[in-house]
C-alpha cells in the first residue's frame, strides 16, 4: 500500500462539492433565467407576507381598543409641564 492513498486530501472534497456553471450556453441562460425567476418569487411572496402581517398588526391594535371608553378631554385645558425662568441679569456695560 502507498502512503499517498490514505492521505487526506481537502482540495479534492472542495471540488466535489464546488458549484460549476454549464459549459453550454443556452443551458448557461436557462439556469440564469430559473434563478431570476426564483428570486422574483420569493420577493413577491415576502412582500406580502410583510403587507400581511402590518394589516394583522394594525387590526390587532383597532380590535384590541374596541370595549374601552374613550377620554374626553377639554378643549380649553392645557396639558404641560411649565418652569419659571427668570430674568436674566445683564452684566454692567462699560
Amino acid at each position: 500500500m502507498f502512503a499517498k492513498s490514505f492521505r487526506f486530501d481537502s482540495s479534492r472534497l472542495r471540488s466535489a462539492f464546488a458549484p460549476r456553471k454549464p459549459r453550454h450556453p443556452l443551458l448557461r441562460l436557462a439556469f440564469g433565467i430559473v434563478g431570476l425567476g426564483l428570486l422574483c418569487l420569493l420577493i413577491f411572496f415576502s412582500v406580502f407576507v410583510g403587507a400581511a402581517m402590518i394589516v394583522a398588526g394594525v387590526a390587532w391594535k383597532l380590535l384590541s381598543q374596541r370595549g374601552k371608553p374613550v377620554a374626553v378631554r377639554d378643549a380649553n385645558v392645557v396639558d404641560g409641564e411649565f418652569r419659571v425662568v427668570r430674568k436674566p441679569v445683564l452684566p454692567l456695560s462699560h
